[in-house]
């Protein structure tokens, strides 16, 4: 029988495992705290492996925690912290639709960047949050690789732009003329068409719920939790 020593040697070294393997702790069991944090960080990771040397989040890893954190009656809520450049649109996509279908209460937050398709992972959350001097880049979307020069590309493109314009719509307060005219604006952003945004530029133009850092997001965590068991949802 294992002594108390070596279950938690055991436990500790799962841990370091589980970060080496996902860029994570794993979902919390114990019921230490009852709110989990997801991270998003350096380029999302869809269908293509990417470099080594890339700081990545991989769309694999990310899927089964938020399952997990679903399915795990000890997690009253999930905050997830945003670090990203952006990264495969299906799979950010992918992402931000298992957030918002979740019925756990979740805060996201913008620290340092959520560009791309980082802003619907942003807006999939009850409420959104980002820093004072964090940034968000709003674009049209781009194709890296071989492109081919037929209708039926610019067709591809044309879906795809728009399952991000409805997405970001859906989820946030910012008018969809508005969130058009940000992505295609030319003169900002050096050889290239987009928006970037400030911290508060990004509530005002209601992209984002309100200005914070990691208090206020619990704090709202909190919030949404209490709000919830009041109504009756799940203990």
């Amino acid at each position: 029988m294992e002594s108390h020593e070596q279950t938690e040697a055991n436990t500790q070294q799962t841990a370091v495992q589980t970060i080496k393997q996902f860029g994570q702790t794993a979902v919390v069991e114990d019921g230490s705290t009852p709110y989990h944090c997801l991270t998003i960080i350096g380029q999302i990771e869809g269908h293509m492996v990417l470099p080594p040397r890339n700081k990545t989040t991989k769309y694999e890893h990310v899927i089964p925690q938020l399952v997990a954190v679903e399915q795990n009656p000890k997690i009253k809520g999930l905050l997830i912290v945003l670090n990203t450049v952006g990264g495969d649109i299906e799979a950010g996509l992918a992402i931000a639709e298992m957030i918002k279908s979740m019925t756990t209460p979740t805060v996201s937050l913008v620290l340092g960047g959520g560009h791309s398709i980082g802003a619907p992972i942003a807006v999939a959350a009850d409420y959104s949050l980002i820093a004072e001097t964090a940034t968000m880049t709003i674009h049209p979307i781009r194709l890296t690789g071989l492109v081919i020069g037929v209708p039926q590309t610019y067709e591809y493109l044309d879906k795809m732009q728009e399952r991000v314009i409805q997405f970001i719509t859906q989820n946030s307060r910012i008018n969809p003329d508005v969130l058009r005219e940000m992505m295609f604006r030319t003169g900002e952003l050096v050889r290239d068409v987009g928006t970037v945004l400030v911290g508060e530029e990004a509530v005002r133009v209601g992209l984002i719920d309100g200005v914070g850092g990691v208090g206020e997001a619990i704090s709202r965590l909190h919030q949404l939790v209490m709000g919830e068991q009041d109504q009756g949802g799940p203990q």
